[in-house]
């Protein structure tokens, strides 16, 4: 019994030290790639301003391709990084009022898009036990989610909430487009997403970020949605 039990501790030692050489290895991979994606999306500038009146529409076409594709790319590195940041960082949970924190990020949402109308249900008193600077990313994470995906409602709503449970749920829900349950394995996987570009702007990494953290506290997170239902994020953080 004792040599399974130190077997396994050797397994989950090993399986530790290789995810964390690597996210060393993503970090410094995202890191070393955005000085040649600033090179070609530079010279791609240079040359749509030098030259682009002896290109015809299919050569501005292709290089605006190309330019997307940096954009993308440079945007996918820093979403990488930004992960990997998360889980080096290191964890001070405290005693954490959730509430005015989620409303100065509804705040900025509102200050960044002030044309639009978006009610927001945010009860006094919803506290937690977390790091505060990595639960505000989390919080964020989830609450421009909400925001994103009810863009297209003329009666856009989005509600923070905490289950009297032990331990507590949180939760944040919203009117928006929704997804089918049967993709929901995809949400937190980096880059990966369940509606296009075109349709809503971002890489995917917000989510795939929340989830992080919230395991970070010792927690889980989770969806519930229909297409065109909204949408509710849940999670727990330590037992």
């Amino acid at each position: 019994m004792a040599d399974e039990q130190a077997d396994r501790l050797k397994t989950l030692a090993s399986l530790a030290q290789s995810r964390r050489e690597l996210e060393s290895l993503t970090y410094t991979i995202a890191h070393d790639l955005r000085a040649p994606l600033r090179t070609i999306d530079g010279f791609a500038r240079a040359l749509g301003e030098d030259c682009g009146d002896r290109l015809d529409a299919d050569g501005r076409r292709y290089l605006q391709h190309v330019l997307d594709a940096a954009h993308r790319m440079s945007g996918m590195c820093e979403g990488l990084l930004s992960l990997a940041r998360i889980h080096g960082a290191e964890l001070n949970p405290v005693p954490l009022a959730l509430s005015p924190i989620a409303r100065r990020i509804l705040d900025r949402l509102r200050a960044a898009e002030p044309a639009r109308t978006v009610e927001a249900v945010i009860p006094e008193g919803i506290a937690a036990e977390a790091d505060p600077p990595l639960l505000t990313i989390a919080l964020e994470a989830l609450l421009q989610n909400a925001w994103k995906f009810t863009r297209r409602r003329e009666c856009a709503r989005i509600e923070v909430g905490a289950q009297p449970t032990t331990p507590p749920v949180y939760f944040v829900r919203d009117n928006g487009a929704g997804f089918d349950m049967r993709f929901a394995d995809k949400l937190f996987r980096p880059f990966q997403r369940l509606h296009s570009e075109g349709e809503y702007e971002g890489v995917g990494v917000g989510l795939a970020a929340a989830q992080r953290i919230v395991h970070r506290h010792g927690g889980r997170l989770w969806a519930q949605s229909a297409p065109e239902r909204g949408a509710s994020f849940y999670f727990t953080l330590a037992q």
